[in-house]
């Protein structure tokens, strides 16, 4: 009995917590009809490239029904401002990630188990917020993204903010990037130079809805 006592406690302390979680529609939109702010804003005049909407990604798996960028409203509207910044220089943004359903960050977890790569269940991620976006830097002429010191997702210390034996070219891009974002309003992972929070994410709560009825 002792033994089977000390098997539970340690598969509780073992077990996930989850946080509060907003999973109905009609709970979503009574917050929205409560602050505005809070809608979750699709963001459709600005290119994607949706990885999660197929299986070219780390998960080898389609964790999204529909390839669609969410985001909340003020942070949207930032991110075209970004957009509009950039286009003066003949450069703009492609759009890997913005709202993440909290069910997909919990499958995601399971076979990473690195915060530095994929948010803890336990505590949520800023995408499950609708307060993160991971994209990069594109060329407004041919399209063509511009060269980054790895590519999207790839979960080596290359990908940080401070990595630096890289070329120049990728060096300064990064920085551009994380420049332009910094003045309107978003904050860079260290961890990852394509992902970026936007500040006061924490006003915004967790939620589980799903992409395709949003």
């Amino acid at each position: 009995m002792k033994k089977l006592f000390a098997l539970l406690l340690i598969a509780v302390a073992c077990a996930t917590v989850h946080p509060p979680v907003v999973r109905s529609a009609a709970e979503y939109d009574r917050l929205v009809a409560a602050d505005p702010d809070k809608r979750l804003v699709e963001i459709t005049d600005i290119p994607r490239d949706v990885r999660y909407a197929t299986t070219d990604n780390f998960m080898h798996q389609t964790l999204y029904p529909v390839a669609k960028v969410f985001l909340r409203r003020p942070a949207a509207i930032a991110l075209h401002d970004v957009e509009r910044e950039l286009a003066r220089e003949g450069l703009g943004l492609k759009l890997f990630d913005g709202y993440r359903p909290y069910r997909v960050t919990v499958r995601m977890w399971k076979p990473i188990r690195n915060p530095d790569f994929v948010a803890d269940p336990a505590k949520g991620s800023r995408h499950n917020r609708g307060a993160a976006v991971d994209l990069t830097l594109i060329d407004l002429r041919t399209g063509r993204e511009l060269p980054m010191p790895t590519g999207y997702d790839a979960f080596t210390p290359k990908a940080r903010q401070d990595y630096n034996d890289l070329p120049a070219e990728a060096i300064a891009n990064r920085a551009k990037l994380r420049d332009v974002m910094t003045r309107h309003g978003f904050d860079p992972l260290p961890s990852e130079w394509w992902h970026f929070d936007f500040r006061g994410w924490e006003t915004f709560e967790l939620l589980d809805l799903p992409l395709e009825k949003l």
